[in-house]
């Protein structure tokens, strides 16, 4: 008989898991809280308008081991339309002045020479630095399973990276841009304003353009639920066992050796394998009571800071609104949404680039910022319902001062808070994408393994600082290739 795996959580990481796990012959079932798979990739329709939580751009959607993934979980095929943007995001001061972000590194580099001739030098070093990051390639093995060829062939082929990696590794962007000392005000204001409030690692800044510099971060036509809807459809037609609507209360554990999950209606589902790719913190200290922690996995939780909750205010505009720019982020610090101040600035979001999100002559666009989980945590009933209600009010007249030719033509406004994001994801603190990457934790992965409990793993973006969906996918398929170890059997992706 074929062993059982029992993964909890059907977001991309445990849907990762399910196919890579029926690939090698394993039985599995998925046990999903909500009623569809995705996890934080998902999207809702109101009024035939589609309101997407999540894709905005994948990372591996031409080449790599990211896109070997992909392929391998029908995220991509013949069939997927990407679009690679010219611009990510233009962002503008309150008096309206603005400021481009270009994906294509020497297109950004020409524009910012020409707005700053005189801080031509530090653009060059700052733009070389981001192009050295072009030759970064995630290993396609997890670290338990790579050979010290593997590692030393990928450090001379990364030796240009690496030199970055030790000069940099343990700096803040503010560090980073410090060292510049740009004299042109208006390319100080704006470097001096992105992740302002946060320990943001310099790496990550540096390393930000060079997926989409090769075309290699692009936007998935129909976005996050049909991304997930094929996934979920390759589990199926392998024969892989999808329950929904069923929370995990604990995983059972019978001498230190994972034997299967207790649900939240009494019921059990033993296994030989356990994985969650569920929210770390409720996996480690909830359904484990916290009794298999490591020193970094203490930390980790303790001290590594959070990426802020945001707050979705989506609306379906009964117009075409057309725009050359898909994201405008504006540096708001003398607004209020509902309740928060948006120290953070926020984002307006114009989907007309992708004509499934909303029906023929209309358009979707989307306001998000940040809001602090503090301002959340205790919030319910009627003074909830009252604060979703000023924040729909609000972000209208937010929406209509920017773009003006929306008034009038506003048939939908939904509003999506992290409380919505706890209740359908269970995520912690409302934090979407997990750890912030800093310069403290960048290159601080935590392992899918526990200390002292066997037959267990961990899959999903709580693993990487960053998180999103690249480390998600990755890290479900690294639990199968540890467990295909295990049992000593070869791993296989067809």
């Amino acid at each position: 008989m074929n062993k059982k795996i029992v993964i909890i959580g059907g977001g991309v990481a445990g849907l990762s898991a399910g196919i890579y796990a029926r690939l090698n012959g394993f039985d599995t079932e998925i046990i999903e809280m909500h009623s569809i798979t995705g996890g934080q990739c998902t999207a809702w329709e109101r009024k035939d308008y589609r309101f997407d939580y999540c894709l905005h751009w994948l990372v591996g959607t031409r080449s790599g081991p990211f896109h070997d993934i992909w392929l391998e979980t029908n995220v991509i095929n013949g069939q997927v339309k990407i679009i690679d943007h010219e611009i990510h995001t233009k962002i503008f001061a309150e008096d309206g002045t603005d400021f481009t972000i270009y994906t294509n590194i020497d297109r950004w580099e020409k524009y910012l020479c020409e707005i700053a001739p005189e801080d031509s030098k530090s653009i060059s070093k700052m733009c070389n630095d981001m192009r050295k990051t072009s030759i970064l390639e995630p290993y396609s093995n997890p670290p338990e399973l790579r050979r010290w060829t593997d590692t030393m062939n990928s450090f001379f082929k990364m030796l240009p990276m690496i030199i970055l990696f030790m000069k940099y590794g343990k700096k803040t962007f503010r560090e980073y841009i410090g060292q510049f000392n740009f004299k042109n005000p208006l390319l100080a204001f704006f470097f001096d304003n992105l992740f302002s409030a946060h320990d943001f690692s310099a790496l990550a800044f540096i390393m930000m353009l060079a997926w989409f510099n090769k075309k290699n971060a692009g936007y998935l036509l129909g976005g996050s639920k049909p991304m997930t809807q094929r996934m979920s459809e390759k589990y199926i037609n392998l024969a892989g066992v999808l329950t929904t609507h069923k929370k995990v209360k604990k995983i059972i554990v019978e001498d230190n050796l994972a034997k299967g999950v207790l649900l939240d209606d009494g019921s059990k589902i033993f296994a030989d394998y356990v994985i969650s790719a569920a929210d770390g913190h409720s996996t480690i200290f909830e359904m484990l009571e916290g009794k298999y922690l490591s020193e970094k996995i203490k930390e980790a939780y303790d001290s590594w800071e959070l990426f802020n909750p945001i707050v979705q205010v989506s609306f379906g505009i009964n117009s075409e609104i057309k725009t050359d720019f898909p994201v405008q982020s504006w540096l708001s610090k003398n607004n209020k949404i509902g309740m928060t101040k948006t120290d953070q600035g926020f984002s307006i979001m114009n989907y007309c680039f992708d004509p499934s999100m909303a029906p023929p002559g209309k358009t979707v666009i989307v306001i998000r910022y940040e809001s602090q989980w503090d301002l959340w945590k205790d919030l319910k009933g009627e003074e909830y319902l009252k604060e979703k209600q000023q924040i729909e009010n609000d972000s209208r007249l937010l929406l209509e001062k920017h773009i003006p030719e929306v008034s009038g033509k506003i048939e939908v406004i939904d509003v999506a808070t992290p409380l919505t994001d706890v209740r359908y994801t269970g995520v912690w603190k409302g934090s979407y994408e997990g750890f912030l990457p800093s310069s403290k934790n960048l290159m601080s992965n935590l392992k899918p393994t526990l200390p002292g409990l066997n037959g267990f793993y961990m899959a999903g973006q709580w693993l990487a600082p960053g998180g999103g969906l690249p480390p998600a996918g990755q890290t479900g398929k690294w639990a199968i290739q540890l467990i295909c170890k295990k049992e000593k059997k070869a791993f296989t992706v067809k």
